[in-house]
């Protein structure tokens, strides 16, 4: 097999098209085992500061970029006619959901139209976009038979799916076991080759539909979980208890229980977004997958129910959510990142704003809050400072990031309302 060999002596060439929070750590893991690495993204301004070995994604150093630009294992560009240097060609564009909440599978669309007529035989292509099971064979395979190439014999293709946890300090791409699945058998041994240079285990499975119905069922256990501890925790408000509390006492068990914790709602390009690839596909073969959809029902109520604690609190102290000043702490989708993707803070601003609230926020890690495809706010993030803190009438911690400094909100906020349990209740700190 041609590509295995070359990949074997170190002399093939790696395409990573998407240079996001999947792309970079790909493209520096196969760059630390020698292989030169094509960086692909529509985005110039990502494209022009990868290549002048600065990172846009605030986890990866920029000097890891730029030791590998000085070692020449890594260029990036916008020209797509270039993937036919590559030999592996490997998928990181986002796949979102379109105002009805069905699969957008435009991005990978669009990225098969660019890269199609430059496919050449002895190549290997990866999709590694979460997505629903089928699309490789149903959607990726079409562009590869158009262009005369014969999958499994000189043209490989596999699914996948990327498994990165941004921020996680306990995970490297290295460390994450990869799930594979080839849509034949040489497909197979090609990605698992391709990957075992830079995964210490790869998982071989028997398709790609199964690599892709495994992604959602990892996010899709996360997103029920998440929404049964959600609702778990409006009934221990109603009955007076405190619900981490109650998880925590809940994970002394050592077996047969995993704790997960609640929140604002849920946030990410991921787990609010995958289990909806699931139910649409489903509903293609009559089934209803209500459990899933109830779990997405309650995470996605989530906020609304932060404003009404946040409006509860506020009549407390005789104070109409109308005019208040209201300050959001957080506004990355979790702790530690600067990814604000699908986060419900921006849920929550907005309807608070929609309130007739005096709206700021503060986050160390997003400066400034860039227009997106549903919020345009125009805001800049404001310092917490004894003053800024004391001008509020209601702090609302969003977005537990470590930077922050839990002793000064809670000595100079007039009132919390917390909805990630760093407080215990009282009477300046109400549980959301």
């Amino acid at each position: 097999m041609d590509f295995v060999n070359k990949l074997g002596a170190g002399e093939s060439v790696v395409g990573i098209i998407g240079l996001g929070y999947v792309g970079q750590p790909l493209m520096l893991a196969f760059a630390d085992v020698g292989l030169r690495v094509l960086g692909f993204d529509i985005n110039s301004q990502i494209v022009d500061s990868l290549n002048n070995g600065r990172s846009p994604i605030r986890h990866i150093e920029d000097d890891a970029i730029a030791g590998i630009r000085r070692d020449g294992l890594f260029e990036a560009t916008t020209d797509f006619s270039r993937t036919a240097e590559a030999d592996a060609l490997i998928i990181c564009v986002p796949t979102p959901l379109d105002r009805y909440r069905e699969p957008d599978l435009s991005f990978i669309r669009n990225t098969l139209e660019a890269i199609a007529p430059h496919l050449r035989a002895g190549q290997l292509l990866s999709l590694e976009s979460t997505t629903y099971p089928g699309t490789t064979r149903e959607v990726v395979l079409p562009f590869v038979e158009r262009a005369g190439l014969r999958v499994g014999e000189d043209f490989f293709v596999v699914y996948s799916p990327e498994r990165e946890d941004p921020g996680n300090p306990d995970f490297t791409t290295r460390t994450i076991p990869k799930i594979c699945g080839g849509v034949t058998p040489a497909c197979l041994r090609a990605g698992a080759a391709l990957y075992g240079r830079i995964i210490d285990e790869v998982v071989q499975v028997s398709s790609p539909e199964v690599a892709e119905m495994a992604k959602l069922l990892e996010n899709i256990h996360r997103a029920v979980n998440i929404g049964l501890v959600n609702e778990m925790k409006i009934v221990a408000d109603k009955m007076g208890l405190d619900i981490f509390e109650v998880i925590n006492a809940a994970a002394t068990k050592p077996f047969g229980f995993v704790p997960y914790y609640p929140g604002p709602g849920i946030g990410g390009h991921c787990i609010p977004i995958d289990p909806f690839y699931l139910t649409w596909k489903a509903r293609e073969y009559d089934v209803h997958t209500r459990f899933i959809e109830l779990a997405g029902e309650i995470n996605t109520n989530m906020p609304r129910y932060v404003v009404s604690k946040i409006m509860e609190a506020l009549n407390r102290q005789g104070k109409p959510m109308k005019g208040s000043r209201i300050m959001v702490l957080g506004v990355a989708y979790k702790k530690n990142v600067d990814d604000m993707r699908e986060s419900p803070s921006l849920t929550i601003m907005k309807l608070v704003r929609e309130a007739g609230a005096e709206l700021f926020y503060s986050d160390p890690y997003i400066p400034e809050l860039p227009k997106t495809r549903h919020y345009d706010f125009d805001l800049r993030s404001t310092p917490v400072t004894p003053e800024t803190l004391a001008e509020s009438d209601c702090v609302v911690l969003a977005t537990d990031h470590d930077a922050f400094d839990y002793d000064l909100i809670e000595q100079h906020a007039p009132l919390i309302v917390d909805t990630r349990g760093r407080w215990p209740a009282s009477e300046k700190v109400v549980k959301a």
